[in-house]
């Protein structure tokens, strides 16, 4: 099993197609048996599930991405997995516990419903002075 997390400075990032690298982990028994860090290789349309499904990823996680990206990460039968929000490294944890839900994507305006956290709004919506 092949994932990849959409990755900034080791958190998951936000936006998939505009996070500066990913985190490809490939995990067998529940074991990391490899993993790489790979810069962003742009963000033509369709051009990040074709790289994915070129390296073999069955898994794409993510803060959000648009419908048309879930539409291409389907074509290729990559199941996305969005609304994530964390440390890298947790979140891998949490993977091979089947631990993750799969959320909204965050690139939602009106994300923030549905994570069961009162807190739904405050943190999600303010962290968009990046881009």
């Amino acid at each position: 099993m092949k994932i990849a997390i959409s990755t900034d400075s080791g958190m998951v990032s936000q936006h998939f197609g505009r996070c500066p690298e990913f985190t490809i982990v490939e995990i067998e028994n529940n074991k990391v048996i490899s993993r790489k860090v790979v810069p962003n290789p742009g963000h033509q349309v369709g051009a990040l599930p074709k790289f994915m499904n070129e390296n073999g990823v069955n898994c794409m996680i993510a803060g959000g991405m648009g419908h048309r990206a879930i539409g291409f990460f389907s074509d290729y039968g990559i199941k996305p997995i969005l609304g994530i929000t964390g440390p890298v490294d947790e979140v891998i944890e949490k993977f091979m516990k089947n631990e993750l839900v799969n959320g909204e994507s965050l690139c939602n305006p009106r994300s923030g419903k549905g994570y069961g956290l009162d807190r739904t709004d405050v943190d999600h919506e303010h962290h968009h002075h990046h881009e």
